[in-house]
């Protein structure tokens, strides 16, 4: 029997599935001596969950809590900066101020104009429209390609 795992949609899949997830809602840290939830129950968990389903995959170096230090390791990774969405493509959008402070925001692109990424207000990821004029930028990884390849040898 040969077995051969198809990378690409199964990264599809993960991203797809992590919605209304609890997994990415907690981290904790050691914050001046003292244990604390460094996301606030998932408020701040954008980047932990854009960071580990591409850390799954060796998309990136290392888990994140905050979107530059991602963006830095994705750019590191191989990551580059695309015109046009695709499927799977992680969305980054600039600075916006809610919930009385101002973050910056990733997720992912899954097509017709819909998102998935992390909802402050619930702590969760949650699939949304997503917003191209607030977008900062778009990241594509050059092994997505290589994986939609194989996918369709």
């Amino acid at each position: 029997m040969k077995v051969k795992i198809l990378q690409y949609e199964s990264y599809l899949e993960a991203i797809r599935k992590s919605v209304n997830s609890e997994l990415f809602q907690t981290v904790w840290a050691e914050v001046d001596g003292k244990k604390k939830d460094i996301t606030n129950r998932g408020q701040y968990s954008c980047a932990i969950h854009v960071s580990r389903i591409l850390l799954w995959f060796g998309l990136v170096q290392e888990i994140h809590a905050m979107t530059p230090g991602l963006v830095k390791d994705m750019k590191k990774s191989g990551w580059e900066k695309i015109q046009k969405p695709r499927l799977g493509c992680v969305l980054h959008w600039g600075k916006t101020y809610s919930n009385g402070s101002e973050n910056e925001h990733v997720g992912f692109y899954m097509g017709d104009e819909k998102a998935i990424s992390n909802n402050r207000d619930s702590g969760v990821p949650v699939e949304h429209y997503y917003s191209p004029e607030k977008l900062e930028a778009m990241y594509w990884h050059p092994k997505l390609d290589e994986w939609m390849g194989s996918s369709r040898e």
